[in-house]
C-alpha cells in the first residue's frame, strides 16, 4: 500500500521555487532542494521524477503568481500605458513575493541561453512569445503605427524587459524608475 504524502506538494513547491530564484538551476543540488522543502530525496523523486522535474514546476508555480499582472496586462484598453504599467508591475510582483533578484523567468532564460535542456527551452521561449504577441497587440492599438514598426518596437520590448529584470536585482527604485520612463519614451 502506498503511503500518504507528509506534505503539501504546492507549499514544497513554493520553497524550491524560491531556492532556484536566489541560486539558479545550476547551482541548486538536490540537497539544497531537501534542506529547503524539508523533504527527502526519495519524496522529491516520488513527487516530481527529478531536479529537473521539480524545477519544472517551479516555473509553472511562477507563472501562476504572474498570471495576475498578465492578466492586467491583457484586459487593458491604453495600449502602449498597458506594457509601460506591466514593467512596472513585474518590477514590484517580485519584492511581493519576497524576492528582490529580477524575474525567475528571465533569470532563466539568461542561465539556459545556449544549453541544451530542450523542456526547460521551450517554457522559456513559450513564456517570451507569448509576451512579444501581447505587447504586439498593444502596440496594434496605436492606429498610427505600421506593421514592421509594431514588429520592432515588440522586440525592442521583450529586450527591454530581459534588461529590466536583470537591473531590478542590483539597481535603486529611481534608476529603475528612470530605466522605464526613458525605455517608454522609444515608443
Amino acid at each position: 500500500m502506498a503511503r500518504t504524502k507528509q506534505y503539501n506538494e504546492q507549499e514544497v513547491i513554493e520553497k524550491a521555487m524560491s531556492l532556484f530564484w536566489r541560486n539558479g538551476y545550476e547551482n541548486t543540488s538536490v540537497r539544497m532542494l531537501e534542506k529547503e522543502m524539508g523533504i527527502n530525496q526519495f519524496s522529491i523523486y516520488a513527487s516530481f521524477g527529478c531536479k529537473q522535474g521539480v524545477f519544472l514546476e517551479s516555473i509553472k508555480s511562477y507563472k501562476a503568481k504572474l498570471n495576475i499582472i498578465f492578466d492586467k496586462l491583457h484586459k487593458g484598453t491604453d495600449g502602449v500605458s498597458d506594457i509601460k504599467q506591466f514593467f512596472y508591475d513585474s518590477v514590484n510582483k517580485p519584492v511581493e513575493f519576497g524576492n528582490n533578484k529580477g524575474c525567475l523567468i528571465t533569470n532563466t532564460y539568461n542561465e539556459f541561453a545556449g544549453l541544451e535542456d530542450q523542456l526547460i527551452n521551450e517554457q522559456m521561449v513559450d513564456f517570451m512569445n507569448k509576451l512579444k504577441e501581447v505587447f504586439i497587440q498593444k502596440l496594434r492599438m496605436d492606429p498610427s503605427k505600421d506593421e514592421e514598426t509594431i514588429h520592432q518596437q515588440a522586440n525592442y520590448l521583450v529586450l527591454a524587459k530581459h534588461g529590466l529584470a536583470a537591473a531590478s536585482r542590483v539597481n535603486t527604485k529611481k534608476e529603475i524608475d528612470d530605466y522605464i520612463d526613458l525605455t517608454f519614451k522609444n515608443i
